[in-house]
């Protein structure tokens, strides 16, 4: 059974900067895709990035210039460093794996809070 585990969330000043991990275990093959979600409360859950097994990447407008997304197809990993944080930026970031196969699954998700 596959299992996704998101870390790295804290507490952080505004302006500066954050790096969150996801590993995916379980299974022994690459995912199609890796994403990182974020929710705060009163919001619906907003795609914040994305990376194919290829290493094509795709940002929200909301983050773009600010956070990378990567991958390591040998470890399931994937990464989200996150610069010039802002206060809007805090919330619970969730980690999602997308098999080959059309299969989602989760992670628990980490929290991220941008305050002084």
């Amino acid at each position: 059974q596959v299992q996704v585990v998101e870390s790295g969330g804290a507490l952080v000043q505004p302006g500066g900067s954050l790096t969150l991990s996801c590993i995916a275990s379980g299974v022994s093959f690459s995912f199609r895709a890796m994403s990182w979600y974020r929710q705060s409360p009163g919001k619906e859950r907003e795609l914040v990035a994305s990376a194919t097994s290829s290493r094509i990447t795709n940002y929200a407008d909301s983050v773009k210039g600010r956070f990378t997304i990567s991958r390591d197809n040998a470890k399931n990993a994937v990464y989200l460093q996150m610069n010039s944080l802002k206060p809007e930026d805090t919330a619970v970031y969730y980690c999602k794996v997308f098999t080959y196969a059309g299969v989602e699954y989760w992670g628990k998700g980490t929290l991220v809070t941008v305050s002084s």
